[in-house]
């Protein structure tokens, strides 16, 4: 769904959908790649940055383990670049 909303020039609900769906599967890895993809395209073309892509989800890792269940609820843990309302 969130490509869909990309591909319609609907970058907010894209990452929207994307930030969600992370929630309900944080180890996903190609929804990470998707995220990462639409805020950081120069990360992506005309090379792929594996380190950069390494180090921030090293970074975003931390920070969920951080959050030590504080902001964890039924619906999961707030992923780094999302807002839950």
């Amino acid at each position: 769904m969130g490509l869909e909303y990309l591909n319609n020039g609907k970058k907010e609900l894209a990452l929207k959908e994307l930030d969600e769906a992370l929630l309900i599967d944080p180890d996903n890895f190609l929804i990470r790649k998707q995220r990462w993809y639409i805020r950081h395209p120069e990360k992506f073309a005309p090379t792929i940055d594996i380190e950069w892509q390494q180090a921030t989800l090293e970074q975003e890792r931390i920070h969920e383990t951080s959050l030590n269940g504080e902001n964890c609820g039924p619906e999961g843990c707030t992923i780094p670049g999302t807002t839950k309302e």
